[in-house]
């Protein structure tokens, strides 16, 4: 898959809402199969399309980019085969002017070189369905765009995906109770109502919902009198709900880091935490999804980074087991 391929790819998956990380190599030491400019996307099922490396440098940018999509951050990775003694979480320290934005892990595996790759977490701007055509629902469209947000000019009877964000009707007592009913059954964090108090009240008496579920009035209290100005209230009253209700990217569940180098040899086998393992013959962190290289052996599952480490076990499984 060329470079333009790649882009290709990951503009239909930004149309289609899918998650991804966007891996480029920008530097590369010889020997390496990689080169400056390649590239590949990451999906959330650990599948890499395009080229960044071989199989080596493929597990451990696989794990990068699984963590990043869990905290939809982006780093610089620095692959090294150097054996530098890793920190706890397993991670290579650097110096301190370099450790912004830079993670560096030593992959035994690589075939001498060392790789630079820029990987960034791609994630759906979250979605708001904006009902009606009053000018407040056109005002919203433009500043929810404006402020990152996906926003789409809604029908009422379209249905309402997973996923979805925020609701706002804005239909002046057109179809309503049906639009807020859908909408709080599909489990929509941010319901609001553009009404006056007095008929907010009794459309809520209607669907039998309160308050905490449907914003009505919609938006915060800022004196708003305009169209545009009850717009911006009730996007302000979008981000401050998000902010309390959705964790920040840090607090985020997150694999497990990507380790450095062990010694080779005889070692307990490491329990499967978060959907990794370690790869018994170099040690590294393998990201476990359905096109990793496993074996059985005495009735449990057996990871490899690669083909090779793969090779070595089955050709000698006691050397990297643990004493028993």
């Amino acid at each position: 898959m060329s470079g333009v391929e790649v882009l290709a790819r990951a503009e239909a998956l930004r149309r289609d809402r899918t998650p991804y990380v966007l891996a480029t190599v920008v530097r590369a030491e010889r020997p390496t199969s990689a080169k400056p400019g390649d590239a590949a996307v990451i999906l959330a099922d650990g599948t890499i399309e395009g080229f960044v490396g071989g199989v080596c440098a493929e597990s451990t940018v696989r794990s990068m980019g699984l963590r990043l999509l869990a905290s939809g951050a982006s780093t610089l990775l620095r692959i090294t085969p150097e054996a530098v003694p890793p920190t706890a979480s397993g991670v290579i320290p650097v110096d301190e002017e370099e450790a912004e934005g830079l993670v560096v892990v030593s992959n035994p595996c690589l075939s001498g070189g060392s790789l630079e790759i820029f990987l960034q977490a791609m994630l759906p701007a979250p979605l708001v369905r904006v009902h009606g055509e009053a000018p407040v629902a056109r005002a919203l469209l433009r500043v929810g765009d404006a402020a990152g947000f996906d926003m789409v000019a809604a029908h009422p009877g379209d249905p309402i995906a997973a996923g979805v964000a925020g609701v706002v009707v804005a239909t002046h007592g057109r179809d309503e109770e049906a639009v807020l009913r859908r909408a709080l059954d599909a489990g929509v964090s941010y319901v609001a109502l553009v009404a006056s108090r007095r008929r907010g009240d009794a459309v809520l008496a209607e669907i039998g919902a309160g308050r905490d579920r449907v914003r009505t009035p919609a938006g915060l209290d800022i004196g708003a009198r305009t169209a545009p100005e009850i717009a911006v209230s009730i996007l302000a009253e979008l981000i401050e709900h998000r902010s309390r209700t959705q964790p920040p990217p840090e607090a985020a569940e997150q694999p497990a880091e990507p380790t450095a180098h062990q010694p080779a040899g005889r070692r307990e086998l490491p329990l499967l935490t978060q959907g990794t393992a370690i790869d018994p013959v170099c040690g590294m962190t393998v990201q476990i999804t359905p096109t990793t290289l496993v074996t059985e052996h005495e009735e449990s599952a057996v990871y490899f980074c690669a083909a090779g480490c793969k090779a070595a076990f089955l050709d000698d499984p006691r050397r990297y087991l643990p004493h028993g």
